[in-house]
């Protein structure tokens, strides 16, 4: 459009010029009249280019939209508001509390002298009822497991687990010093037993005889059996055997004490009791070939051949026998049936 503007400002200047307006009054030369036709032709030209550029302006605007220039349309500015108006708007009416309602009464109850009376509402500074807390009911402590108190036969036996370890490294003063603490306040028959036990391992009968006294014995058949080993191995044969035979438990009870007490009853010279003892200890249990070769050594002493021979040949035939026993037995045999 600038350009336009230019075209009809230079139009109007070539018309205010002094020759121009000679010729509208007529008083220009002859020679003018030529010179007006190429003005009008120059301006017909100039309208003609002027109509052509309006038309391809109108082209162009009507076929590409007309971009918006920012700067030409600055936007209005905001409202400006002080910062205390602002700090009002954002500010929204604080709503009035409602008043709450009036507490129902509550039930009566009966309070037994056990049942806490109920809490009562209390009121603030500003009259307003405050919300009671429930009361935290403390719960009774849990009462702790009782302890349950050892007995003296579980004293004892957790005692005779402890000698066991000491006479295993070889701390037989500690354990020995344990065994005595404990037999102050009572038999002690478990720990008395692992101690005499490992005494007469050790080689050392007497040792062993001391916390195996015959006040003990009497009352329990292990004690009695130990104390009839340590006084066998200290030479007393009499002794051990009248030891052994204060109580002989059945058979099926204790078979080592009976076994001991044939045996015994057998270097004593008494083989007609050591037979019946052997007999006994085989009608429990007839597959121990030991016990077939003593029936027939107590058979054999007694004068019983072919009752010893029966025992030997019985012993031949079952699995168990050591070597040395195996040889006895076939001799003994060999012996008897050459007769």
């Amino acid at each position: 459009m600038s350009l336009l503007n230019d075209a009809l400002r230079a139009a109007e200047q070539r018309q205010n010029r002094p020759e121009v307006a000679g010729a509208y009054t007529g008083q220009a030369p002859a020679k003018g009249r030529g010179g007006f036709w190429l003005w009008a032709m120059l301006l017909l030209l100039v309208a003609g280019l002027f109509a052509a550029t309006v038309y391809w302006f109108q082209v162009q605007d009507a076929s590409e939209p007309t971009p918006v220039v920012a700067a030409a349309t600055p936007a209005p500015e905001p409202e400006r508001v002080s910062e205390p108006v602002a700090a009002l708007k954002d500010v929204q009416p604080a709503p009035e509390p409602e008043p709450e309602p009036e507490p129902e009464p509550e039930p009566q109850v009966a309070r037994t002298p056990e049942s806490p009376a109920p809490a009562s509402h209390k009121k603030t500074v500003s009259g307003q009822p405050e919300k009671t807390r429930p009361v935290k009911v403390e719960e009774a402590p849990v009462a702790s497991v009782k302890q349950v108190r050892e007995t003296p036969e579980s004293i004892d036996l957790r005692v005779s687990r402890e000698l066991a370890a000491l006479l295993r490294s070889g701390d037989t003063r500690e354990a020995e010093q344990k065994l005595r603490e404990l037999a102050t306040i009572q038999p002690a028959i478990a720990s008395r037993e692992v101690f005499a036990r490992q005494m007469l391992i050790q080689g050392m009968p007497g040792r062993a005889l001391v916390w195996l006294p015959e006040s003990v014995a009497r009352a329990d058949a292990g004690v009695r059996l130990l104390r009839a080993r340590a006084l066998h191995a200290g030479g007393d044969l009499s002794g051990a055997v009248a030891t052994l035979e204060q109580a002989v438990p059945p058979a099926g009870q204790n078979m080592e004490y009976r076994v001991t007490l044939a045996t015994l009853l057998q270097q004593a010279g008494r083989s007609t009791e050591a037979a019946r003892h052997w007999s006994v200890l085989i009608a429990q249990d007839d597959s121990r070939a030991a016990w077939w070769v003593g029936l027939g050594i107590a058979l054999e002493t007694g004068g019983e051949l072919a009752g010893a021979v029966r025992a030997y040949g019985q012993a031949a035939q079952l699995p168990g026998l050591s070597p040395s026993l195996a040889h006895y037995v076939r001799d003994r045999l060999k012996t008897l049936q050459a007769g």
